[in-house]
């Protein structure tokens, strides 16, 4: 069994992060003792180094390996490079065990909120994909622009300029969990065999209507991928049960 605890959009800032959700969540997700954190992006409101400097301190409190992807907030004020300073790479790749792969891929374009994931990017990740593929992998990308249009998050603005050919790329390798942010929405869709999942805000202010700050968990077997909204200090759910892919 594998136990992947899903966060999206901190916003670490002085006015749009709310650090005793933040505290009270990294307790909660660190008492779940998860393999790994995947971190979809928006850690910080404006990208300012600072800003970047205050979000390491908050991540270094997770006690699980975090692996994080850029969201458009964090590519401002040449965030995109203080993103690989101070987090990590932009996009990357994770293997465990040999038969499970997670990619991080790079959607955020500098000072701009629409997402891109482009051609070398997008070459790079098919050719990951089809080794993915003959090994029998199961597989997770990670962006933080989302794909398809998330419902109750008003007009459509800044979905993915390339999301027709990327999704088309992700559905017919069969990838078995797409993860996202930036809409701050919890939502599943499935579209053919791949589940894509929408994480909401962690612990930002910026939230629509009732909608509370959360967090996903995937609990991965053989056999199923159970999703879990919890959201902080409050409710905690079955949010979707999946039979795996078989191929």
């Amino acid at each position: 069994m594998t136990l992947i605890a899903h966060i999206s959009d901190l916003h670490v800032s002085r006015h749009d992060f709310d650090e005793e959700t933040f505290m009270n969540a990294a307790v909660e997700i660190n008492n779940l003792d998860p393999d790994m954190i995947i971190l979809t992006g928006d850690i910080t409101n404006h990208g300012y180094y600072l800003e970047f400097e205050q979000a390491k301190k908050y991540l270094a409190m997770f006690e699980a390996p975090l692996f994080a992807v850029p969201g458009n907030h964090d590519s401002r004020n040449l965030g995109y490079q203080t993103f690989e300073e101070t987090i990590g790479e932009r996009s990357w790749k994770l293997t465990m065990d040999n038969n499970f792969s997670v990619m991080g891929l790079d959607s955020s374009s500098p000072d701009e909120d629409k997402g891109h994931i482009g051609t070398p990017q997008h070459m790079w990740l098919e050719h990951q994909l089809d080794e993915g593929v003959v090994n029998e992998n199961f597989i997770i990308v990670a962006l933080h622009h989302h794909i398809v249009p998330i419902p109750q998050t008003g007009r459509e603005r800044n979905v993915l300029s390339d999301a027709g050919d990327i999704l088309k790329t992700l559905t017919t390798h069969e990838v078995d969990l797409i993860l996202s942010g930036h809409k701050h929405v919890p939502n599943i869709w499935k579209i053919n065999n791949t589940l894509i999942v929408n994480a909401g805000s962690l612990c930002s202010t910026k939230l629509r209507g009732k909608i509370k700050n959360s967090y996903m968990v995937y609990n991965i077997t053989d056999d199923e991928i159970e999703i879990f909204l919890n959201e902080v200090n409050g409710e905690k759910f079955l949010f979707g049960k999946y039979s795996r892919n078989t191929l």
